[in-house]
């Protein structure tokens, strides 16, 4: 019984930081390891500029009207 909680409450979390655009850096570690074992893994700080930057766009352009 705890553990199905302890998965829900993960499962809770990760869709809460998705819904706010927090990135899930443990899952993109896991995913370049089992799919890109050649290609090496950013540090957490690129990743979270590349996500923010994917986001909201980069270069210092403001992509939206307002």
């Amino acid at each position: 019984m705890l553990n199905k909680i302890t998965s829900l409450m993960r499962y809770l979390v990760q869709s809460l930081r998705l819904m706010i655009g927090v990135p899930e850096y443990s899952v993109y570690v896991a995913h370049m390891k089992e799919v890109h074992p050649d290609k090496a893994v950013m540090p957490y700080e690129a990743f979270f500029r590349e996500r923010q930057e994917a986001r909201f766009g980069g270069n210092g352009k403001i992509s939206r009207c307002c």
